[in-house]
């Protein structure tokens, strides 16, 4: 494994574990030439799914892709980067268990807002902004009006 720090491949594991829903191990690495350390993870290599975009493009699932589009709603907001990689994990073993060869970039972004909307609201509204491609105020104000109304349906305990 290449440092990304100083690119040399002489490095060691300084601990590993299990991520919390047990579909890969996360890896501390020390490199022994700079010093730096970072961290990998380890996954099983699954059957590739296809996102179908919306203009009938079709790309491979990238989880990476996905973890840096929450990232981004996700600033500044009390959201850490374990919660934001288990949702992920979560949306990637509901789509390996459908057993689908192809699932439409829609589909996904509404597992990760029925997720999301869970997690941090602010961050939903700033990904669905995105996702959902809203044009104007109106359609953040429509959106805020909807989870305003879901929270006061909330029985209270």
């Amino acid at each position: 494994m290449k440092c990304p720090f100083c690119g040399r491949l002489n490095n060691k594991v300084i601990n590993s574990r299990l991520t919390p829903d047990e579909t890969s191990i996360r890896r501390r690495r020390e490199c022994i030439d700079c010093g730096s350390r970072f961290t990998t993870y380890e996954y099983v290599e699954r059957t590739p799914v296809l996102v179908v975009k919306r203009d009938g493009r079709r790309q491979p699932f990238d989880r990476q892709k996905l973890i840096g589009g929450l990232m981004r709603a996700c600033e500044k907001r009390p959201v850490t980067l374990e919660q934001i990689d288990a949702l992920v994990s979560e949306v990637d073993k509901e789509l390996q268990n459908a057993m689908e060869p192809e699932v439409s970039s829609l589909r996904i972004g509404e597992m990760v807002l029925a997720r999301l909307r869970g997690l941090d609201e602010v961050a939903y509204v700033r990904f669905a902004s995105v996702y959902r491609q809203f044009r104007d105020v109106s359609e953040f104000s429509e959106e805020i009006r909807t989870l305003a109304e879901r929270e006061q349906q909330k029985p209270n305990p």
